[in-house]
């Protein structure tokens, strides 16, 4: 195979129009919902538009890792099995979406992809039309009903993607879907567990605990699942698919942790959130365990106190946010974080690049999976 596609990742999604053909899945899913909730009445578009509006942002690398093992595996163009794996493709973003409302609403996000998290959103409507009760409450309540509409248009719009295809064929693709939306659930509540958990104390229980949010609720869900479901829906046989959940793991916890670096270190302009973020919100990730190890251990008890007393507090100034980020990375945790998602991509890149998969589907599943680990964005 030669070198990996030199392409951004918004280049890689576009190839054979895979962006275009899921936005459009998409579009008509949020055409059909919009006629639904007019007949319901008028006041439910808010919902409409609040969808369309998460749907419109996002790198559809899930859905480009789908339908790409879908090609890899002996998938053709034109037929209905594609059209299966592109809309399982938009079943994954609908999923995302939904996850997107719910996680922000637990993390009191204030935004995401550059505007106010939904919540936000819909509690500035709440003030702005001057209605009664609690705006936080209601913009609350508001996001947690449509990360729900968002689960139940995933749900549609998969089974649209299997409607018509053999039902034994695709029970694997089936099971695969329903695993994963139970397994990101349950990742979802091990990350609110680990967020009330003491902390600090012991770092490497804290890692450990991080490790195991990002299996289940990110890892698995971003990369794995996606190429499996690709797969199976090409037919691949069992050995090929434990070959590719070999593959997507470390691939999937290697993204997340270039996600938690980039929530403390990236740039506005290219996250669409404020730099360190991640460290108002308190976010219990691998980075800042590593950070309180190294403090601990070289006895640098200013670091410590800064990790014990900062983490978390949402109204501190962007110099306090500032000389919080600036002590983690001289604890050289930085540096410990980048080098684990070299040990965990690096095997997982090589065993992609010896693939024998046909082309141009292996080489754009390699390049999909370096747009995904080396981003900054």
């Amino acid at each position: 195979m030669s070198t990996p596609l030199p392409m951004a990742p918004s280049a890689l999604v576009e190839l054979d129009d895979v962006r275009a053909r899921v936005d459009r899945e998409l579009a008509d899913q949020v055409t059909r919902l919009r006629t639904t909730l007019t007949a319901i009445g008028d006041d439910a578009l808010d919902l409409v538009h609040a969808v369309e509006r998460m749907l419109s942002g996002g790198k559809r690398l899930r859905a480009a890792f789908c339908y790409w093992a879908f090609r890899a595996h002996g998938g053709q163009p034109g037929t209905a099995h594609e059209r299966a794996a592109l809309r399982v493709g938009a079943a994954l973003e609908l999923f995302q979406a939904a996850a997107l409302f719910h996680d922000d609403v637990m993390d009191d996000s204030d935004t995401r992809r550059g505007q106010p998290a939904a919540h936000r959103a819909f509690a500035q409507h709440h003030a702005a039309r001057g209605l009664q009760g609690s705006a936080e409450g209601y913009g609350a309540s508001s996001a947690i009903l449509l990360g729900d509409l968002a689960l139940v248009a995933s749900e549609e719009m998969f089974a649209a993607a299997l409607d018509g295809l053999d039902p034994a064929g695709t029970a694997h693709t089936r099971a695969v879907f329903d695993h994963m939306r139970t397994e990101v659930t349950v990742g979802q509540y091990l990350d609110l567990l680990a967020q009330v958990q003491p902390w600090g104390r012991d770092p490497e229980a804290d890692e450990r605990r991080a490790r195991d949010v990002i299996r289940a609720k990110s890892a698995r869900y971003s990369v794995e699942h996606p190429l499996v479901l690709g797969a199976t829906l090409a037919g691949a046989a069992d050995d090929e698919v434990a070959d590719l959940r070999a593959i997507g793991l470390p691939l999937g916890e290697a993204f997340q942790l270039r996600d938690d670096v980039l929530g403390v270190y990236g740039d506005p302009r290219t996250t669409g959130k404020p730099a360190g973020d991640d460290l108002r919100e308190g976010k219990r990730t691998v980075l800042v365990a590593r950070a309180m190890r190294r403090a601990l251990d070289s006895g640098d008890e200013r670091t410590a106190a800064l990790l014990r007393d900062r983490l978390g507090v949402r109204d501190q100034s962007d110099a306090s946010v500032h000389e919080l980020a600036t002590a983690i990375r001289e604890t050289g945790a930085v540096d410990e974080v980048e080098a684990l998602i070299d040990e965990l991509a690096g095997p997982a890149f090589a065993r992609l690049h010896d693939r024998a998969w046909p082309q141009p589907a292996g080489e754009v599943l390699e390049a999909l999976a370096h747009a995904a680990v080396d981003r900054r964005a």
